[in-house]
């Protein structure tokens, strides 16, 4: 059984001070037991000050996670935090995995990492903590780590800042900070994790449904043997994709046709080419919907998705959920609407982080132990455990 704590810290510019913060609310909530994991998420500017590097080493475990806009714990909501989750038990253990750069062949590096740290053994969760890097895609990082592990539940995010050209989306480990790597935690014991996700209604699908015949991983060139231009101009959207609200206001529904749920796919811009640049691969053969994302349905889906959630939380420790950036933004000045949803609807009846994120990894399904992962855009994913 796991035990959950959470902490966090507002103190931005004194070290010294935001060690004492956190340590005195983990302290107040109780001892450490045999094994623990501390999973992070802060504003960019807590790692230029030190305060992130401070609390990682004044903490008896490690400590992984990734710079985020907005992070809420214990009822607090705010950019500028450092929001903490503990995991501690005598009966279930964490394996910290820190692979070196993704910038070359990706794939063999997080494989050849996690089958260095993993051996024979089969970890019951796989947590993942990743840098938002353009050159990559999610799908390449959950699709390899599934092949790797035969299947085991993955849930993780990309890193999200707020500066315009995300610079500071750092993943963060070990009291360091990093552009271009990836920080696993394996998790070995008797864990049974719950995974949710929310991302767009289906009444929000356009009419007109389209299959992928061209793309190149993220890009979008052609659906049904056209143009994906002439495709968005049949819908008159066209003008709007061209604009620098589509990536909030013109998600995507992706089906891959092998009976899993549909999974969301965000629409980033348009190339010269007029080709679409996704934040995650469209792979040929799978049918597209366009849909038209708002502030109703943001929160409609994440509400709808917590009440299925509330009837599992009986013998539940924790619960950690990753939200994406593009939500936020579809919320507009209402940014902390949905945080303060959870909290509306969660309080106190368990420990919980939530996190925005730059892309999510979480299972659409799970049977037999074996998981099918996937990458998602405009998610809310959770995970109970």
């Amino acid at each position: 059984m796991i035990r959950t704590l959470t902490a966090y810290t507002a103190e931005v510019d004194d070290p010294q001070l935001a060690v004492e913060q956190i340590t005195e609310q983990l302290n107040a909530s109780g001892g450490l037991l045999k094994g623990t994991i501390g999973i992070v998420a802060c504003h960019y500017e807590f790692v230029l000050s030190g305060v992130f590097k401070a609390v990682s080493e004044a903490l008896p475990f490690n400590v992984v996670g990734t710079i985020s806009s907005i992070q809420s714990v214990a009822a607090q909501t705010d950019t500028l935090l450092l929001t903490l989750m503990v995991m501690t038990s005598d009966d279930v253990s964490f394996e910290t995995v820190l692979t070196p750069s993704l910038m070359t062949d990706p794939g063999s590096v997080i494989r050849e990492c996690y089958q260095a740290a993993n051996g024979d053994r089969k970890p019951a969760l796989i947590l993942t903590f990743a840098p938002y890097l353009i050159q990559n895609s999610g799908d390449d990082y959950v699709n390899v780590i599934t092949e790797a592990s035969g299947g085991v539940p993955c849930f993780g995010t990309l890193a999200v800042d707020d500066t315009a050209d995300f610079s500071y989306c750092f993943m963060l480990a070990e009291g360091d900070f990093h552009r271009d790597r990836m920080a696993m935690i394996l998790i070995y014991g008797d864990l049974n994790p719950r995974f949710y996700i929310a991302s767009i209604s289906e009444n929000r699908m356009l009419d007109r449904s389209a299959v992928v015949t061209k793309s190149d991983g993220p890009i979008l060139m052609e659906v049904n043997e056209r143009p994906f231009a002439e495709y968005l101009d049949d819908l008159g959207l066209l003008q709007a994709a061209e604009t620098n609200y589509a990536m909030s206001s013109l998600p995507f529904l992706l089906d891959y046709n092998d009976g899993t749920p549909k999974v969301s796919k965000l629409f980033v811009a348009l190339t010269p080419e007029k080709y679409a640049i996704c934040a995650g691969a469209m792979p040929e053969g799978r049918t597209l919907f366009m849909t038209m994302a708002n502030r109703d349905d943001i929160l409609l889906t994440t509400a709808e998705t917590m009440e299925r959630l509330k009837h599992d939380l009986t013998g539940a420790s924790g619960l950690l959920i990753y939200t994406c950036v593009s939500r936020s933004m579809t919320l507009a000045a209402d940014q902390y609407q949905e945080t303060a949803l959870i909290n509306e609807m969660i309080g106190t009846q368990i420990p919980y982080m939530m996190v925005n994120s730059g892309g999510e990894l979480c299972p659409t399904m799970v049977s037999d132990h074996k998981a099918i992962n996937r990458f998602h855009n405009n998610a809310f994913i959770a995970c109970l455990f």
